[in-house]
């Protein structure tokens, strides 16, 4: 049986929305996703779309997706991030990832990026081995950083703990 890599279109966002909803419950965070079939058409399909997504189809049946953005990296010039790569538990080992994560490959070379970069959950080991394998370099000497939520807000619009205009105490803050 064949596996063949396409770009999603709009059609497809159900099953976008489906397959994050299935890689949040693997991750053990199904409560984390806010993504709606609405903000996917917006943010992926329109005008200015921030990601591109990928769908795996085998036997003639979408089996899984890539979903990922560029990036810049100061250091080497643009890049891609990986921020979703799933297939269906029922379809995996059959090399439907492989193919997902070449594409993504092949279009970062086509796009003259210079490195194609994710991230990785450290109990996650089959998906650990499977980037061993194709060869994902780790870089456990970097940590991810992360903002959301308040704190995002309150930087945006305070500027933040040691601002101009004084330093924000947590302890103090009301906004909570």
């Amino acid at each position: 049986m064949e596996t063949t890599i396409r770009p999603a279109t709009s059609e497809d966002i159900p099953q976008i929305l489906a397959y994050i909803r299935a890689l949040a419950a693997y991750e053990r965070a199904p409560e984390a996703v806010i993504a709606t079939e609405e903000s996917l058409e917006r943010d992926g399909f329109g005008p200015k779309p921030f990601f591109f997504c990928l769908m795996a189809v085998y036997d003639g049946r979408t089996a899984g997706y890539a979903l990922s953005f560029f990036n810049y990296s100061t250091w080497v010039g643009p890049g891609i991030y990986l921020e979703d790569l799933f297939v269906e538990p029922a379809l995996r080992g059959l090399g439907i990832g492989k193919a997902l994560l070449r594409e993504v490959a092949t279009i970062a070379m086509e796009r003259g990026c210079k490195r194609l970069q994710w991230a990785v959950l450290d109990w996650n080991t089959p998906a650990i081995e499977f980037y061993k394998a194709v060869g994902g370099e780790f870089l456990d000497e970097w940590r991810t950083v992360r903002m959301s939520g308040a704190a995002l807000e309150r930087l945006a619009t305070r500027g933040g703990a040691g601002n101009a205009g004084g330093s924000w105490n947590p302890e103090m803050d009301d906004t909570r």
